[in-house]
C-alpha cells in the first residue's frame, strides 16, 4: 500500500517530567545508581574501572557510546557482577522502581535474565523472589511518599544459552507472584528466536504472553522469526522494521513541503496491521548501532516515520545507566527532534499503557488514569 507521510507539529512548552508514563523496555542490570554499584561492588569483592560515582557513570556512558551492540553488552558485566545476592537484588530492584517513579512512571515492566545472577549460590526462583521483594518494597516506599506505580517483571532467557524451556517454566511458576512475561535477550545477531521454538509453544500453550528483542541487531529475519517462532506480542526495539519501508521522495516545485511515497512489505503491513508493539528506545538505538542504515544522528532515526504511518510505536529507555537517560530525557528527545506536542506524546504513552501485559480491567485503569492527567493540564 502507499500514503503520503505528514510531518509537522508545534513544539510544546511543559514539564514533561510530570507526565504520567509507561515504561515497557527497561532492563534492571542497565538501571542502576553508579553509587550503589560502587557500595555493592565492595562488599562483594569486585572491581570497577572507578570508584567515585560520576566517573563511573560517565565511564558506563561513554564505553556503551560506542555504536556496537556487542561492546555495549560489556558494560553489563560490572552492573550484573554486584547483583549476585538476595541483598543486592532487592537493593536494586527497590531502588529502580524509586528511580522509575521519580521519573513519572505509573507502571513499568522491569527485564532481567535470572540465569544471570547464580555466581553466589542462589536459585532461579530465590533470584525471582528477591528481586519481587525489592519491587514490592520500592512500591511501598513511593507509596509512602504519596504517588502510585505499578510494577511487573519480564523474567529473560539469554538466546546465546540453552536454558529457554526451564526459564520458560520459571516465568510460569511465578505468574500470579509478579512476573507479567517473557523475553529473550542477549546478542541478537546468529541467535534467533527459532532457538527458543519449543519454549515459546510451552509459554503459548500457558498463555502467557511474550515479547521479544528483536530487529535491533538482526533484521527482518529477526523480526519474522520472533513473530512465528515466538508469538511475540510485542518487539524489543522492532526499529528495524523501517528497513521493509520504502519511501520515495518527489520534489513539488510549487510547494516548500517534500512528500514521500511509503511502499510497506508484507512483514512491516503485517506488524502495522495488527498493533503489534514497537519497544523502541531512541538514544540506546543510536548507540548500538540499530539505525546505522538509516543514519548516524538522531534526525534520521525511523521512529517518526514509523510513528506518522501507523505503527504501534511505544517509547522507551532500554538501560538508563549506559545511555544516561530517562524517559523525560527520551520525550523531550522527541520534541525537540520531530515537533512532537502533548497530543504525540499522549497517544506514545496511551500505545504502550494498552501493550501492557496487564488484564483488560487494569488496563482499562490505566488507560483512564492517564486520559485524566493528560485533561487536567490544562
Amino acid at each position: 500500500m502507499t500514503e503520503p507521510i505528514v510531518d509537522e507539529a508545534p513544539a510544546i512548552d511543559f514539564d514533561l517530567k510530570s507526565l504520567p508514563k509507561v515504561s515497557l523496555h527497561d532492563h534492571l542490570d542497565g538501571g542502576l545508581r553508579p553509587a550503589t554499584i560502587i557500595e555493592l561492588a565492595e562488599a562483594v569483592g569486585h572491581q570497577l574501572p572507578s570508584t567515585d560515582p560520576v566517573a563511573l557513570g560517565e565511564w558506563f556512558r561513554e564505553s556503551a557510546d560506542s555504536g556496537s551492540l556487542v561492546r555495549y553488552l560489556e558494560t553489563f558485566d560490572h552492573t550484573v557482577a554486584v547483583m549476585q545476592t538476595h541483598e543486592g537484588l532487592v537493593r536494586v530492584a527497590k531502588e529502580f522502581v524509586e528511580d522509575l517513579a521519580d521519573d513519572g512512571v505509573v507502571y513499568g515492566e522491569v527485564r532481567w535474565a535470572p540465569e544471570q545472577h547464580l555466581q553466589k549460590g542462589l536459585t532461579l526462583d530465590e533470584a525471582v523472589e528477591a528481586v519481587q521483594e525489592g519491587l514490592e518494597a520500592g512500591v511501598e516506599a513511593v507509596s509512602d511518599s504519596g504517588r502510585e506505580i505499578q510494577v511487573g517483571q519480564l523474567i529473560t532467557a539469554m538466546r546465546h544459552a540453552d536454558r529457554g524451556q526451564e526459564i520458560a517454566e520459571l516465568a510460569v511458576r511465578h505468574r500470579n507472584k509478579g512476573a507479567v512475561g517473557f523475553d529473550i535477550a542477549g546478542a541478537e545477531d546468529g541467535f534467533l528466536p527459532s532457538r527458543f521454538r519449543d519454549a515459546f509453544t510451552y509459554l503459548a500453550q500457558q498463555n502467557f504472553p511474550a515479547t521479544v528483542h528483536a530487529g535491533e541487531a538482526a533484521g527482518l529475519d529477526s523480526i519474522q522469526s520472533a513473530l512465528v517462532d515466538g508469538r511475540a506480542l510485542r518487539l524489543g526495539h522492532g526499529v528495524r522494521i523501517a528497513e521493509d519501508v520504502t519511501v520515495e521522495f518527489d520534489d513539488d516545485s510549487e510547494s516548500e513541503d517534500t512528500v514521500g511515497l511509503v511502499t510497506l512489505g508484507d512483514l512491516s503491513s503485517w506488524i502495522r496491521d495488527r498493533g503489534i508493539a514497537l519497544e523502541i528506545c531512541p538514544s540506546s538505538n543510536l548507540q548500538t548501532g540499530a539505525i546505522a542504515a538509516f543514519g548516524e544522528d538522531i534526525e534520521s532515526h525511523p521512529l517518526d516515520m514509523l510513528y506518522q504511518l501507523g505503527f504501534n510505536v511505544t517509547i522507551n529507555t532500554d538501560n538508563r545507566l549506559m545511555s544516561g537517560v530517562t524517559l523525560t530525557d527520551e520525550f523531550e528527545l522527541l520534541v525537540e527532534t520531530f515537533d512532537y506536542d502533548l497530543d504525540d506524546l499522549l497517544e506514545l504513552t496511551l500505545n504502550a499503557a494498552e501493550a501492557a501485559f496487564l488484564p483488560l480491567e487494569e488496563k482499562e485503569a490505566l488507560v483512564e488514569y492517564i486520559n485524566d492527567a493528560y485533561a487536567n493540564l490544562g
